[in-house]
Protein backbone atom coordinates (compact mmCIF):
# COMPACT_ATOMS: atom_id res chain seq x y z
CA UNK A 1 0.00 0.00 0.00
CA UNK A 2 1.54 3.39 -0.97
CA UNK A 3 2.51 5.56 1.83
CA UNK A 4 0.16 8.85 2.56
CA UNK A 5 1.92 11.93 1.19
CA UNK A 6 1.04 14.55 4.18
CA UNK A 7 1.82 17.20 2.02
CA UNK A 8 -0.58 17.13 -0.87
CA UNK A 9 -3.23 19.55 0.30
CA UNK A 10 -7.03 18.31 -0.88
CA UNK A 11 -9.27 21.11 0.50
CA UNK A 12 -11.85 18.69 -0.43
CA UNK A 13 -10.85 16.86 2.78
CA UNK A 14 -11.03 20.15 4.83
CA UNK A 15 -13.19 22.09 6.78
CA UNK A 16 -11.61 26.01 5.23
CA UNK A 17 -9.42 26.10 8.26
CA UNK A 18 -7.26 28.59 6.16
CA UNK A 19 -10.03 30.89 5.25
CA UNK A 20 -10.91 30.57 9.39
CA UNK A 21 -7.59 30.61 11.22
CA UNK A 22 -5.09 32.94 9.46
CA UNK A 23 -5.73 36.50 9.38
CA UNK A 24 -4.76 39.26 6.92
CA UNK A 25 -4.51 42.59 5.66
CA UNK A 26 -6.18 44.58 3.29
CA UNK A 27 -3.09 45.25 0.79
CA UNK A 28 -2.13 44.01 -2.62
CA UNK A 29 -2.89 40.34 -1.70
CA UNK A 30 -6.44 40.72 -0.15
CA UNK A 31 -8.98 42.95 -1.00
CA UNK A 32 -9.72 43.69 3.10
CA UNK A 33 -8.58 42.97 6.57
CA UNK A 34 -9.92 39.77 8.17
CA UNK A 35 -8.80 38.48 12.01
CA UNK A 36 -7.56 35.46 13.21
CA UNK A 37 -10.50 33.28 14.08
CA UNK A 38 -13.36 35.17 12.00
CA UNK A 39 -14.51 33.11 8.85
CA UNK A 40 -13.85 34.81 5.65
CA UNK A 41 -16.81 36.40 4.60
CA UNK A 42 -16.21 34.91 1.04
CA UNK A 43 -16.98 31.37 2.82
CA UNK A 44 -19.62 29.43 1.77
CA UNK A 45 -20.15 26.07 3.80
CA UNK A 46 -16.64 24.63 3.80
CA UNK A 47 -15.78 26.56 -0.17
CA UNK A 48 -14.91 29.89 -1.05
CA UNK A 49 -17.89 31.33 -3.01
CA UNK A 50 -15.44 33.29 -4.86
CA UNK A 51 -12.73 30.65 -5.62
CA UNK A 52 -12.95 31.00 -9.57
CA UNK A 53 -12.35 34.53 -9.46
CA UNK A 54 -10.36 35.15 -6.18
CA UNK A 55 -7.38 37.64 -8.24
CA UNK A 56 -9.73 39.34 -10.00
CA UNK A 57 -11.53 39.91 -6.63
CA UNK A 58 -8.19 41.03 -5.30
CA UNK A 59 -7.35 38.07 -3.10
CA UNK A 60 -4.39 36.62 -5.08
CA UNK A 61 -2.97 35.58 -1.51
CA UNK A 62 -5.37 33.15 -1.18
CA UNK A 63 -4.70 31.51 -4.81
CA UNK A 64 -0.50 31.50 -3.61
CA UNK A 65 -1.33 29.84 -0.31
CA UNK A 66 -0.72 26.60 0.03
CA UNK A 67 -1.01 25.07 3.54
CA UNK A 68 0.59 21.72 2.34
CA UNK A 69 -1.83 19.70 3.54
CA UNK A 70 -1.93 20.82 7.07
CA UNK A 71 -5.67 21.83 6.60
CA UNK A 72 -6.92 18.20 5.32
CA UNK A 73 -4.72 16.17 7.92
CA UNK A 74 -6.31 17.78 10.94
CA UNK A 75 -9.55 17.45 9.40
CA UNK A 76 -9.39 13.56 8.65
CA UNK A 77 -6.84 12.18 11.40
CA UNK A 78 -7.19 14.59 14.29
CA UNK A 79 -10.94 15.56 13.90
CA UNK A 80 -12.33 12.30 11.95
CA UNK A 81 -14.08 14.37 9.41
CA UNK A 82 -15.60 16.48 11.81
CA UNK A 83 -16.04 20.49 11.29
CA UNK A 84 -16.18 23.89 13.21
CA UNK A 85 -19.04 24.95 11.02
CA UNK A 86 -21.11 21.85 12.40
CA UNK A 87 -19.81 21.33 15.58
CA UNK A 88 -19.15 25.57 16.43
CA UNK A 89 -16.86 24.32 20.16
CA UNK A 90 -14.32 22.33 17.90
CA UNK A 91 -13.79 26.05 16.23
CA UNK A 92 -10.55 27.01 18.76
CA UNK A 93 -8.94 23.08 19.57
CA UNK A 94 -9.35 23.19 15.58
CA UNK A 95 -7.59 26.41 14.71
CA UNK A 96 -4.92 25.24 17.15
CA UNK A 97 -4.43 22.24 16.01
CA UNK A 98 -4.09 23.69 12.16
CA UNK A 99 -1.15 25.93 13.81
CA UNK A 100 0.40 23.03 14.99
CA UNK A 101 0.09 21.04 11.68
CA UNK A 102 1.42 23.57 9.77
CA UNK A 103 4.59 23.85 11.94
CA UNK A 104 4.76 19.79 11.40
CA UNK A 105 4.65 20.12 7.61
CA UNK A 106 7.16 23.22 7.15
CA UNK A 107 9.67 20.16 9.39
CA UNK A 108 9.09 17.30 7.06
CA UNK A 109 9.01 19.98 3.71
CA UNK A 110 12.39 20.69 4.86
CA UNK A 111 13.61 17.08 6.01
CA UNK A 112 12.62 16.57 2.95
CA UNK A 113 14.34 19.02 0.61
CA UNK A 114 17.60 18.27 3.18
CA UNK A 115 17.56 15.30 1.39
CA UNK A 116 19.64 17.14 -1.69
CA UNK A 117 22.70 17.78 0.73
CA UNK A 118 25.79 16.04 1.28
CA UNK A 119 25.13 15.60 4.60
CA UNK A 120 27.26 13.18 6.91
CA UNK A 121 26.05 9.51 7.40
CA UNK A 122 24.69 10.65 11.06
CA UNK A 123 22.97 13.55 9.67
CA UNK A 124 21.70 11.71 6.94
CA UNK A 125 20.27 8.99 9.34
CA UNK A 126 19.16 11.92 11.91
CA UNK A 127 17.09 13.37 9.11
CA UNK A 128 15.64 10.30 8.14
CA UNK A 129 14.55 9.35 11.27
CA UNK A 130 13.10 13.01 12.00
CA UNK A 131 11.01 12.55 8.73
CA UNK A 132 9.73 9.20 9.60
CA UNK A 133 8.25 10.31 13.07
CA UNK A 134 6.80 13.23 11.03
CA UNK A 135 5.22 11.51 8.38
CA UNK A 136 4.25 8.33 10.87
CA UNK A 137 3.06 9.67 13.52
CA UNK A 138 -0.61 10.04 14.04
CA UNK A 139 -1.12 13.24 15.66
CA UNK A 140 -3.50 14.56 18.41
CA UNK A 141 -4.57 17.62 19.28
CA UNK A 142 -2.45 17.74 22.35
CA UNK A 143 0.41 16.61 20.72
CA UNK A 144 0.17 19.39 17.99
CA UNK A 145 -0.01 21.95 21.01
CA UNK A 146 3.03 20.49 22.61
CA UNK A 147 4.87 20.24 18.84
CA UNK A 148 6.92 23.82 18.86
CA UNK A 149 7.96 23.18 22.48
CA UNK A 150 9.38 19.66 22.13
CA UNK A 151 10.37 17.87 18.88
CA UNK A 152 10.06 20.99 16.57
CA UNK A 153 12.83 22.20 18.88
CA UNK A 154 15.04 19.07 18.39
CA UNK A 155 14.49 19.37 14.80
CA UNK A 156 15.68 23.42 14.99
CA UNK A 157 18.55 22.43 16.41
CA UNK A 158 19.38 19.30 13.44
CA UNK A 159 18.78 22.44 11.11
CA UNK A 160 20.88 24.81 12.63
CA UNK A 161 23.61 21.85 12.71
CA UNK A 162 23.29 20.64 9.13
CA UNK A 163 23.03 24.82 8.06
CA UNK A 164 26.81 24.26 6.91
CA UNK A 165 25.68 22.34 4.34
CA UNK A 166 23.01 24.31 2.61
CA UNK A 167 23.65 27.12 0.68
CA UNK A 168 19.75 26.39 0.12
CA UNK A 169 18.00 30.03 1.60
CA UNK A 170 15.02 27.56 3.37
CA UNK A 171 17.76 26.59 5.84
CA UNK A 172 18.92 29.99 6.32
CA UNK A 173 16.05 30.52 9.10
CA UNK A 174 17.85 27.95 11.33
CA UNK A 175 21.11 29.67 11.27
CA UNK A 176 20.96 32.33 13.02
Amino acid sequence: MPQTDHLKTDCAKCAALCCLALAFDKGKDFAFDKNPGEPCRNLSGHSCSIHDRLTQEGFPGCVAYDCLGAGNRVVQEVFGGRSWQAEPRLTRPMMEAFSGMREVHKRIDLLRAAETLPLKPRDEQARRDFLACLERHRWSGAELNEFEVGLALEIDIFFHTIQLYAPDPRFAEWHA
